[in-house]
Order: C-alpha cells, then sequence, then structure tokens
C-alpha cells in the first residue's frame, strides 16, 4: 500500500535557528528537531523565538515523538514548550538528552516531563510504517546525529546541523561508511543544512583552529581571556587542550557554565587534573603568563562580558594592561557594531583582541563542498536546503545544481509550505500556519507585531504623557494640563514647546466638551493627534502620546480616571 508522506517545515527555512521540521507519514507526524532563535535587534524586550505549535496543536493526537539531531539550542532550545503541551517521547544521542533534561527541568512549564529515549548510531526504531535510524555527524557539540526516516518508497534524511571534517576524532567524527550505507538505499527527499553554504572560500579545519589557539597561549607574554559561547563545545575542548599543552591554569570562576559542566561530566569534554581553577585568591599565587580566563555564555553574553571587564566593572576580573582577548566564538554579521565596541573598549583598557574568525575560515555548518560530497553519499532524487536564511538556502541549491541535481528537483520551501509525495515525486500541498512564537519573560505569544511596534517607537522617540482633569457637566478645565515626557526632549530646556503643548491641549478639551456629542474616545484620540502633528511639526519626532483625562465632580469631591 501506497504511504502518504508530507514534508513541513515549521522553522529553519529562510531563517537561522529555530529548526523544526514535521514529517507526517499517513497518520503519525514525526517531530525533527525543536529549537529557538535568539530575537533580530528590532525585536526589543524579547529573550527567544520559536515556532508556532498551530499546526501540530490541531494534530496533536497523530504527534509520534520529536527526534533530536543535536544540543545546540537552535535544535533543542523550544522544546520545553513543546513537552508542555504535547506528552510524547523525546529521541537524542546521550548528550543531547542530558542537554534537553537540563533545558526541560529548568523550565516551570515542563519541569515533570521525563519521557527521554537514549538512542546512538546503531538504533532502530519501528513504527509500523516508519523506520527511524541516525547516523553520526561532526558539529560544535559531540555526539551529533543525521536522521532518517524510511517508508516503502524510500528514505526521508534529515543531517541537523554538520560539517564533514576528518580531523575531528571522538565524539565529534563523522561515521562516513554509515552515512554510504544510508544512501546505498534509495533517498526521496534530503533536508540539509544550509548555514555556512554561502562562505566562498576553502575551510580551514579544526587541526588549525586547535593550532591557532595554541600559538596564542605560547606566544603571549600575560593573561589570556577566552571569550566562547558556551554551546561550542568543540572550541571549549581545544581551548583546555592548549591550556593544559601550553602549562597554563584556566580560571573558570565558582559558577562554571551549567552545559559545560554537565558535558564534562558526562565524559564528552575532556579536563586533565588540576588544569581548573574556581578560587580567585588561588589565581593571584599564578603568574599571568601562566592564565587563562574562560568566560563562557550563550550568543553575544561573553562578548558583554569582555566589555563589563574592559570598563573595570566586573567583580572578580578585568582587562589589565598586556592582556590578549581571545574571542574563538564567530561572531554572527547582526554583531559587528557590538564587536568593533569590543575591540576599542580593550584596546583603552591596554588590551589586544584576537577573534579566531578574522585570521581563520572556519565554521561549525557545512560548506558548499560538504553538501556536495552529502549529495555524491546520498543521491536524493529532491534535495530540499534547511536551516538558513534565503541566500545560504540558494547557494545551497546551487551547490546541488553543480553537482548535476535537477533544479525542478530542489525545493527551497517557505515556513508552512507543505510538500506531498505521490510516489514518483513531490508536489505542493495546502500551506498550514506557521510564523514566530515569542517569547518575553513568563509570557510566551503574548507579545505580537503591534507591541514590539510600540516598544520601537519608545526606544526611538519616547513617550509623551498629557494629565488633564475636567468637570464635563460644568464643560470647564479644573487645572492646566501637567505634561511630562520620558525619552523624548529635556523639559527643562525646551519649556516654550511644553507651554505651547498644554496650550493646545486644552484648546482640543475645550472643543470636544463644548461639542453636544460628547465622547470620551474622541477626546483622547483627538489630543493624541493634535500634539502628535503639533511635536512631528517642531522635532520631527514621533513620540508614543499617553493622554490620561482625570473627570471630576465638584458636587461629590469625586475624581475617576479616564484611562
Amino acid at each position: 500500500m501506497k504511504n502518504s508522506v508530507k514534508i513541513i517545515p515549521l522553522g529553519g527555512v529562510r531563517e537561522s535557528g529555530k529548526n523544526l521540521y514535521a514529517v507526517e507519514i499517513n497518520n503519525g507526524i514525526y517531530v525533527l528537531d525543536c529549537g529557538l532563535k535568539y530575537p533580530e535587534n528590532d525585536m526589543l524586550g524579547i529573550d527567544v523565538v520559536i515556532p508556532d505549535f498551530t499546526y501540530l496543536r490541531e494534530n496533536k493526537e497523530k504527534i509520534i515523538g520529536a527526534f533530536l539531531s543535536n544540543s545546540d539550542m537552535d535544535s533543542i532550545g523550544a522544546l520545553p514548550y513543546f513537552v508542555s503541551e504535547f506528552d510524547v517521547p523525546v529521541f537524542g544521542s546521550k548528550l543531547t538528552i542530558e542537554m534537553a533534561k537540563y533545558e526541560v527541568k529548568n523550565n516551570e512549564r515542563s519541569k515533570k516531563f521525563n519521557n527521554f529515549n537514549v538512542i546512538n548510531e546503531k538504533s532502530e526504531i519501528l513504527f509500523d510504517d516508519v523506520t527511524v535510524t541516525f547516523f553520526k555527524t561532526s558539529h560544535s557539540v559531540p555526539d551529533s546525529m543525521g536522521i532518517s526516516l524510511a517508508v516503502e518508497e524510500g528514505q526521508i534524511v534529515y543531517t541537523g546541523d554538520f560539517k564533514f571534517d576528518p580531523a575531528l576524532r571522538n565524539g565529534f567524527a563523522t561515521d562516513y561508511s554509515s552515512i554510504a550505507k544510508v544512501g546505498n538505499k534509495k533517498v526521496i527527499a534530503l533536508l540539509a543544512d544550509s548555514q555556512n553554504a554561502d562562505n566562498p572560500f576553502p575551510m580551514a579545519n579544526e587541526i588549525q583552529a586547535s593550532q591557532y589557539i595554541f600559538d596564542t597561549f605560547e606566544d603571549s607574554k600575560s593573561r589570556v581571556i577566552v571569550a566562547a559561547n558556551s554551546a561550542s563545545l568543540l572550541r571549549i575542548q581545544q581551548v583546555f587542550d592548549a591550556a593544559e599543552k601550553s602549562e597554563r591554569k584556566v580560571f573558570v570562576g565558582k559558577h562554571l557554565d551549567p552545559k559545560v559542566k554537565l558535558a564534562i561530566d558526562s565524559g564528552y569534554i575532556n579536563v586533565a587534573e588540576d588544569l581548573l581553577i574556581e578560587d580567585i585568591e588561588e589565581l593571584k599565587k599564578i603568574e599571568s603568563d601562566e592564565i587563562v580566563v574562560l568566560e563562557t555564555n550563550p550568543v553575544s553574553e561573553p562578548i558583554k562580558l569582555v566589555q563589563r571587564m574592559a570598563a573595570q566593572q566586573q567583580k572578580d576580573i578585568n582587562i589589565e594592561s598586556g592582556d590578549v582577548v581571545l574571542i574563538v566564538t564567530s561572531p554572527s554579521p547582526a554583531m559587528d557594531n557590538s564587536m568593533a565596541k569590543t575591540d576599542d573598549m580593550v584596546y583603552q583598557a591596554d588590551g589586544t583582541v584576537k577573534v579566531i574568525s578574522n585570521d581563520l575560515n572556519v565554521s561549525d555548518h557545512a560548506s558548499a563542498e560538504d553538501i556536495q560530497m552529502l549529495i555524491s553519499l546520498l543521491k536524493p532524487q529532491y534535495f530540499i536546503p534547511v536551516s538558513g536564511e534565503y541566500m545560504m538556502m540558494n547557494e545551497s541549491k546551487r551547490a546541488a545544481t553543480n553537482m548535476g541535481v535537477d533544479e525542478d528537483k530542489i525545493l527551497i520551501l517557505s515556513k508552512g509550505e507543505t510538500i506531498e509525495y505521490d510516489g514518483a515525486k513531490f508536489h505542493h500541498g495546502n500551506a498550514v500556519e506557521a510564523g514566530n512564537t515569542m517569547i518575553d519573560g513568563i509570557g510566551v505569544g503574548d507579545i505580537g507585531n503591534i507591541v514590539l511596534r510600540d516598544r520601537k517607537v519608545l526606544s526611538e522617540d519616547g513617550i509623551f504623557i498629557v494629565v488633564v482633569t475636567i468637570d464635563r457637566k460644568k464643560k470647564i478645565i479644573i487645572s492646566r494640563p501637567k505634561i511630562t515626557s520620558r525619552g523624548f526632549i529635556y523639559v527643562k530646556s525646551n519649556k516654550d514647546l511644553m507651554n505651547e503643548a498644554a496650550e493646545i491641549v486644552s484648546k482640543t478639551i475645550q472643543l470636544n466638551l463644548d461639542n453636544k456629542e460628547f465622547d470620551w474616545s474622541h477626546l483622547k484620540q483627538s489630543v493624541r493627534e493634535k500634539i502628535s502633528h503639533f511635536l512631528f511639526d517642531k522635532t520631527k519626532r514621533r513620540p508614543v502620546i499617553l493622554p490620561v483625562i482625570m473627570e471630576v465632580n465638584q458636587h461629590h469631591k469625586k475624581k475617576r480616571p479616564q484611562k
């Protein structure tokens, strides 16, 4: 009997991060990864962004489980929100599951969930009409896996984040023979990482990266302060190895990043005995040229820590004359301004800055050549670039066409777009709802575009508050309007502007009071429009206008606010 196969990206396409791909086979939905992405610069106040689960909610009873490719936040970050709604099994490698448990247990919504299942590259999970298998891949975290869903018609293969680097060993190494075995059977669709496909230059291997870090330690005559993304366990392992080889101690403080500690405790990061120092007093006994200070945090946080150290604002350690700051995490393009500011602050503190990505072409994701090698190993009928912005996906498409894949067999999808397999080819089906769910504090999805727009206006032009008390029965203004502003202008230096604004408010309110058909909403809207036009004419700025109209009944001496 022919199987019904649908592929629906609910995140991870035309964006970096937030990977979630629903593969619907007959009456079952297999969720591949469940990640988040960090907010863009215009998402003011937003903590993280996760996929929209609307389609999954509408088909809750069909969900078979979630299958995780690796422990990066773009693959597991949304899991606490997912398992708080969907009580289905979660599958992943040992380290991936340990990291997923940490995220789930530390979220109030999901801490009771405990349906985790550890797999490895030899695991084979049999469902009624689908067989799920795995193969080892290389990424910035160890124990990463590609995932294959096999049906009678062929396999749907998802790489997760990956790259090819023969120099990698132990938990970071790719199992090329397993990938080749997957390719020995028909692959009807390959969903492949595209985040580095637009990089046109040859990639440095991890032996070169390790040597770069070691040479920096050896050549530095003072302390080396290393800023690293805590998710990049590969880089952190290289820092520990280079420190041991150069006979330096690594100061991690009393609060080593919990995920790094978890990887150490689980045996995925090897640390020489007595290499790490937690006590600041012990650190003071060591010569500066024998010290590495490791600062780890997710995303941009290591950079912010370096800035505070340069500004002499950290409690224990600040940047001193001669210090070398080594940034081993490749900053995203969105961080260019922050990186420039960091460089300037460090040099003002009489330190120097080295950024590994400035000197070596390094990445944790597949290059165009890696994608081509993957295609030659798997020989997919259809190639689907995922996990990247449109430009990256398009470059991934170019790499595939250069390998001889027909353009009509390369599908660049949008979130919510559905493709269906009829046994011979994929065709487009009905799109489903898929967007961004924004997390702000404990709020999930309660912040929308209107709130973000207001936050943006407040951040750019500030707020202008008008407070007036009126007697509606007597049709008079009891007291002159009181005006305050925040983030708009300095009031004491603009008294004429404020007085003129108060006059406009008084006239506008009096006109509304004199109108026989008095309406509160019309009154407030009139004040907003008049003041907005006046302020823009005078300042070319558009602050948020907040009128607060108080009504008083002078006979009963009662006031009530009208918001």
